[in-house]
């Protein structure tokens, strides 16, 4: 498996994506709608599917990822984007939530 974190700070871009767009719909998206830089060398996560966009310092790089069993736990607030650690980027690959949930509950007698 790729280890996106490696490549430099990862942003997930949350809500679904038109997936149909490419390279340049994908660039254009970064910088026009979150006024970030897409030549940046940060890595760019698009969900609707998955793709990640990176620029190399020579060109784009272009990755797809099709899940074959279950899916992304994405967030769902499509007018953001957020900077990821290394571990919620290795989570979210895996399947798991971001921001993992623990739900309190009542401790129970035993005895």
């Amino acid at each position: 498996m790729i280890k996106l974190s490696d490549l430099g700070q990862v942003y997930i871009v949350c809500g679904k994506t038109d997936l149909r767009k490419g390279i340049d719909g994908l660039a254009t998206l970064v910088k026009e709608q979150f006024e970030l830089d897409p030549f940046s060398g940060k890595v760019f996560l698009f969900c609707g599917g998955f793709k990640a966009l990176y620029w190399d310092g020579q060109g784009f790089w272009l990755l797809y990822k099709r899940f074959e069993n279950g899916k992304l736990n994405w967030p769902r607030n499509q007018n953001e984007v957020q900077a990821l650690s290394s571990e919620q980027v290795d989570w979210l690959m895996k399947g798991f939530a971001i921001n993992p949930k623990i739900k309190n509950t009542k401790a129970c007698e035993f005895y």
